[in-house]
Formats: C-alpha cells, sequence, structure tokens
C-alpha cells in the first residue's frame, strides 16, 4: 500500500503558519510528501527546505488572483499538488497549512487505510475537527465551524477539490466516506493578532467582495493594526494535548487573550437554540455536509 500526501502553501512566514508542523504530523503515515510552493513574498520556500526529510517533493506555482469568486484558486492550487502526486499511490492524504494531526490517531489511520484500501465503495475518510480560537487554550464550538471534513481520498484523478479547497468531489457529486473516530487540529485562527489581521486583509484578493463578506464576518475593524478575537459567538476550554510537532508553538505564545467561555454572543435566538440542540443532543440540523458517509 502507498500513501502520498499533499499540501500547498504560500507566504508562510509572513502570516505565521505552522506549516511546519502540518507536514511533520502526517510524515509518518505516508511514503511522499508533495508540496505545491506558491509565489510568496517571504522566506516560505527556505523554511520548507529546512524540513530534513527525503519524501518530501516541491513544485513550484503562481497563483492566478483573477479566480476570486469563492475562493476557487484555493481549489486550484490544490489539484496542482494532487496531480502532482505518484501515480501508483493507493491512498492521498491532504493537510493545509494551518492543520495538524495528532500522533495518537496514527494506529487509527493506518488500520483504516488497510480496510478500505479494496473497498471501491469507499471513495474517501472523514475526520473530525476541532478549530482552535484566539490561544492554544480555547475552542470555537459555535455552530460556524465545520465539524468534518474529507482529508484522505482514493486516488482518483475525476476527484477534484471543491469551492475554496475545503472539501472533495467526484465529477461534481459528494464523495462516498467511512467516519473515522480521529480529528484534525486546525489552528488557523490562532496567531498573534497582528499576524491574524495581516492574514485577513490580505487574504480578501482571493474572494469577490460578496463572498468576502461571507467569509470574513468576525472583523470588526479592517483600518485597526490588530484582530479583536472578542468578536466570536462561543468559545470552550480545550482540556486535552497538542499534537507534539507543536510543543514549541504552544509554549512560545506570545499574546495575551482571555475570554469567558460563560460569554455567549450569538445573533439571534434562532442560533442560540441551534446551539443548545448541539451541545445537548448532538443534533445539528441545517449543517452543511459535503460527504455521504456510508
Amino acid at each position: 500500500m502507498k500513501i502520498s500526501g499533499f499540501t500547498f502553501v504560500k507566504n508562510a512566514v509572513k502570516y505565521d503558519y505552522p506549516v511546519v508542523e502540518s507536514i511533520q504530523s502526517i510524515l509518518p503515515l505516508v511514503d511522499e510528501m508533495v508540496i505545491s510552493l506558491g509565489d510568496s513574498e517571504d522566506a516560505t520556500n527556505e523554511l520548507i527546505a529546512s524540513i530534513k526529510s527525503e519524501k518530501i517533493k516541491t513544485i513550484h506555482s503562481v497563483w492566478d488572483k483573477n479566480l476570486r469568486t469563492g475562493g476557487k484558486v484555493l481549489a486550484v492550487e490544490t489539484d496542482k499538488a494532487m496531480d502532482a502526486v505518484a501515480a501508483d499511490a493507493d491512498w492521498l492524504f491532504y493537510i493545509q497549512a494551518d492543520e495538524v494531526l495528532h500522533e495518537k490517531y496514527y494506529d487509527a489511520i493506518r488500520k483504516a487505510l488497510t480496510a478500505y484500501k479494496d473497498d471501491d465503495q469507499v471513495e474517501g475518510l472523514l475526520f473530525h475537527y476541532l478549530h482552535f480560537y484566539g490561544s492554544y487554550k480555547y475552542l470555537g464550538d459555535g455552530r460556524k465551524w465545520y465539524n468534518k471534513e474529507i482529508r484522505i481520498i482514493k486516488n482518483d484523478k475525476n476527484i477534484r477539490s471543491y469551492r475554496d479547497a475545503q472539501g472533495f468531489r467526484k465529477n461534481n457529486r459528494k464523495l462516498n466516506v467511512k467516519l473515522l473516530d480521529t480529528f484534525i487540529y486546525h489552528y488557523g485562527w490562532v496567531r498573534h493578532p497582528l499576524f491574524m489581521q495581516q492574514k485577513h486583509r490580505d487574504f480578501g484578493q482571493f474572494w469577490n467582495e460578496e463572498d468576502k463578506h461571507k467569509v470574513w464576518t468576525n472583523i470588526v475593524d479592517q483600518k485597526e493594526p490588530a484582530f479583536d478575537y472578542s468578536a466570536i459567538d462561543s468559545i470552550a476550554l480545550f482540556d486535552g494535548t497538542h499534537p507534539a510537532v507543536m510543543k514549541n508553538r504552544v509554549e512560545k505564545e506570545n499574546w495575551h487573550f482571555e475570554h469567558s467561555v460563560k460569554d455567549k454572543q450569538f445573533k439571534n435566538i434562532k442560533h442560540k437554540f441551534l446551539y443548545f440542540l448541539d451541545k445537548k443532543f448532538g443534533f445539528k440540523p441545517f449543517s452543511y455536509k459535503n460527504y455521504r458517509i456510508i
């Protein structure tokens, strides 16, 4: 069984992405790791080159700023990396530059890869998500956060990245997947407030005005130098352990963010009720699902 990992990255240093930790977290599971390096303005290429592994294969890409509708450029860059994997790979493991896999899930993932390798009905594997917010000790737990995503797919050229690279589809239909009892740790909302505000200002160029309004709803004031983490509907304390590769980042958190987990700022009564259903009964009506669990 052969497994290829793939990802894309641009300006990882400028925006303080944990991309090294991200790549290192899945290296033990893959036979190769394909990284598409965008046209960065910083030392991202050198950062990736500092990862000492013979598994790593890099390609170079120039991002098309004209692909603004729905963040389409992110899906295009995902497909570029996916198309560069080994032709004889059985499985493809996708991870984004702000996502990290905990080592405690390695055995469960290996078992699933073996169990479903020759099952043609299974086109991908679905992961649960933890979204860290503001600090490494908090999780965003409102309904705005996606709670599951496909991160492992069969090596099928008809499978393509969907919309803004949050999932995959085959011939524009949802993939048939198995849900694993494993989590991806998403750190996209944990960085110094100066880095966070700069990231969101700049990334607006990859969405048109309508999409940008939908995506960046909790930016309070674009003119402010630092991101305001207090503009959040609900957070919870994280009581688990971070992946080992994240140890240094967690210990070096150099900004201060405190927020009461009792402070809820729901948009309306409907959102408050849906949050209650989720936390009390695990029921998530109206949730978007870009997959079909079998």
